[in-house]
């Protein structure tokens, strides 16, 4: 009987071995080892609408499923206890003008197949203009990392040249090789740093050799945030002489220390801000820091008016009172700034610890007659 018992038990044992030298099986509740899974497509594309799409996926295992990891990517599946079925991928539409990666994960005991989903950028918005004009010049900031040398100049000059601000203006990088400027995600992104007890920012120039004469001019910015911040999109004359006869119009300036009142003003030997006679008016705009916000102007000989999100900002006309009122006549080139503190960026007082903060540009577009 003994010597039975311990046959009947060497049996039992050996069956077991078998069994679990199987890849196939596995124990109620515990996971599959060395499972293969192979499956029909290795990567996904989808528009930047959305797309679904469908693959069959096959493993060695008796259980198998799917899943992502990125909100923008659902994943449905059938006949999932068996050793192959079906998952439908499904890509919801990309709202953001860039590409982006995620990937659908099939997972069969302790293996992990990974699929790749790529998917396209949106399009930019629909080109804003008045009836009447035609695109001539712009840049989306869509290609590489830096400004495109032929389009924009950057300025360099110390702390204090004008409206005694605090920064220093240097060409693309500061001594340590932090950026002023940078295209990153489709924006052009200036920043405003400190470094070793000095400020750095960026002020850069669009065409300011030739510039342009009358037109729709429209840029699509989020401002920085932080007491001490005076970004500015605006407006001087190519071949300029003196200021204020010569002119200068502001299309959009706010000041950190009074936070989502943004204004336009124009400046001429008729009327500037130094006699407070200065054209010039603010508005209220909710989220002028958080999201962006288009600014524009339609310049004529006529008239000038400045436009928040399509609304009027400030319009003025030309009166026929000569070069004095209106040295609007001559080519204008684009300036986008980022100062810190000054007569009016400083107004409000500064606060160092807003540091490093950034102007992000979307665009800028302009149109002509």
């Amino acid at each position: 009987m003994k010597k039975m018992f311990i046959y009947s038990l060497l049996m039992v044992c050996s069956g077991l071995m078998a069994s679990c030298g199987d890849d196939t099986y596995n124990m109620p509740g515990e996971p599959a080892p060395n499972a293969t899974i192979t499956s029909s497509k290795e990567s996904f594309s989808a528009a930047y609408e959305g797309e679904s799409f469908t693959l069959e996926a096959t493993t060695t295992a008796a259980e198998w499923n799917a899943y992502s990891n990125e909100e923008w990517i659902s994943v449905s599946t059938e006949n999932t206890a068996s050793k192959s079925g079906t998952v439908v991928v499904t890509v919801s539409e990309n709202p953001d003008p860039y590409a982006r990666q995620g990937s659908v994960i099939i997972m069969s005991g302790t293996a992990r197949k990974y699929i790749p989903v790529a998917q396209e950028a949106a399009p930019k918005s629909a080109y804003n203009a008045p009836e009447g004009y035609s695109l001539v010049w712009h840049d989306e900031f869509d290609e590489g990392s830096e400004l495109n040398a032929n389009d924009w100049t950057h300025e360099v000059w110390g702390k204090g040249t004008v409206n005694d601000e605090k920064q220093y203006y240097v060409n693309h990088v500061t001594p340590a090789g932090a950026k002023v400027t940078e295209i990153k995600d489709g924006k052009l992104r200036i920043n405003c740093l400190l470094e070793d007890g000095k400020v750095y920012s960026g002020r850069v120039y669009a065409k300011v050799k030739e510039g342009w004469t009358y037109g729709y001019i429209e840029a699509s910015i989020k401002l920085p945030k932080g007491k001490g911040t005076w970004p500015a999109f605006w407006m001087m004359p190519v071949n300029f002489k003196s200021w204020p006869a010569d002119g200068e119009i502001d299309i959009m300036e706010e000041v950190g220390g009074h936070p989502n009142y943004v204004s336009s003003s124009l400046h001429a030997n008729a009327h500037v801000h130094s006699n407070n006679t200065q054209v010039t008016h603010e508005m209220y705009l909710e989220g002028a820091e958080d999201d962006f916000h288009t600014y524009a102007i339609q310049w004529t000989h006529e008239n000038i008016t400045t436009y928040v999100d399509g609304q009027v900002q400030l319009s003025y006309d030309n009166r026929g009172l000569g070069r004095d009122d209106w040295p609007y006549d001559d080519p204008f080139y684009v300036i986008l700034n980022l100062a810190w503190g000054g007569t009016w960026g400083g107004t409000y007082g500064i606060d160092e610890s807003a540091l490093p903060c950034t102007m992000e540009i979307d665009y800028v577009r302009v149109f002509q007659k």
